[in-house]
């Protein structure tokens, strides 16, 4: 007898292994699952810039990266004591205008290094709703606790989030042209837009990544009446993948025991479920074999003995050392 609902899980076209080169983008959702791949080892970078959860603040910061558009001085501003950039999120506010700029510029620099060298780019976005700011009338990623009456709020309609996500893919293979894409929306839901907007909000970013994945052989310029027009000459993009998240916490799941204590945020319990999903489709037996030798050394490494200076011990971290030896001997791509 069955008695939920589960999610196909199918294997990707191409699989993940410890010679990818992994970026992760989005909300914090992306962290999540990013931080899964550090765990394990992988050669994985979670969010450079920051939480960022509309896909048009993706856009930018991928647009600066690439073409090596640096940060100046218009593009920051000094509020509550710190300078700030509306481009990127509160974590990389800094009290030094200097280091600041500098900062982020130096982001920049390592970023479009990444791009370069990327196989794969892993982008979980998170809603459709953006604060435009009044002044400059662009869209920000954060607004760093400024004043409301600042910004005006608006719906990114399916058609706009798709032209950003496709900006996305072209720039990012437009220096490099291997790199494969796996989109996911965040089972996180944003209800301080209300239940019925994260709903609409969710819903055109699903319709984004649905058209993404249907690829056309041209896109046209611009969009007309909020609609995206499109050639008639559909084919799969085999450079994306969608991976269902949100499906999964929300049809497979589908109860409070696997949410935080604010019932918005999958839990760890779901993380794990999720990452055991992803791992199914994403990664081969070899992968799935090396992995497992990591987790015995990280588990090795976070043991807290009782008595460190026994010669049982000392005997321990002397086989743990061996093992983290062969293993990065065999696989030189893993740091310890």
């Amino acid at each position: 007898m069955q008695f939920r609902t589960e999610i196909p899980i199918i294997s990707s076209d191409f699989p993940i292994d410890y010679h990818s080169k992994i970026l992760f983008l989005g909300s914090c959702f992306a962290e999540n699952i990013g931080s899964k791949f550090e765990y394990y080892k992988f050669q994985a970078t979670i969010n450079p810039f920051g939480i960022i959860f509309n896909a048009v603040s993706l856009e930018k910061l991928i647009k600066r990266a690439v073409e090596k558009n640096y940060f100046d001085e218009k593009d920051i501003f000094f509020h509550n004591d710190l300078w700030h950039c509306y481009e990127v999120h509160s974590e990389l506010s800094n009290a030094n205008k200097e280091e600041f700029l500098e900062k982020l510029n130096q982001l920049i620099d390592s970023s479009n290094q990444q791009i370069l060298k990327l196989t794969h780019c892993l982008i979980t976005l998170g809603t459709s709703w953006v604060y435009r700011h009044k002044t400059s009338n662009e869209i920000v990623a954060n607004c760093h606790k400024v004043p409301q009456k600042e910004f005006t709020k608006e719906l990114l309609s399916a058609a706009q989030n798709q032209l950003s996500l496709q900006n996305i893919v072209s720039l990012i293979q437009s220096i490099n042209p291997r790199v494969k894409f796996v989109f996911t929306v965040s089972p996180v839901r944003h209800i301080k837009d209300g239940f019925f907007e994260n709903n609409v909000s969710k819903a055109n970013l699903f319709s984004a990544i649905h058209t993404l994945l249907l690829s056309r052989a041209e896109l046209r310029d611009k969009i007309q009446n909020d609609t995206l027009q499109i050639l008639d000459s559909a084919r799969t993009d085999s450079s994306i993948n969608y991976f269902p998240s949100f499906e999964i916490v929300m049809d497979e799941l589908r109860d409070y025991r696997f949410f935080e204590a604010d019932m918005l945020h999958p839990n760890a319990l779901a993380i794990d479920y999720i990452w055991e999903k992803f791992s199914q489709s994403y990664f081969n037996s070899e992968t799935s074999s090396i992995m497992k030798e990591v987790e015995i050394i990280q588990k090795g490494l976070a043991h807290r003995p009782f008595n460190p200076n026994t010669e049982a011990h000392q005997k321990f971290l002397t086989d743990l050392q061996k093992k983290i030896d062969k293993l990065v001997s065999n696989n030189p791509s893993i740091l310890f």
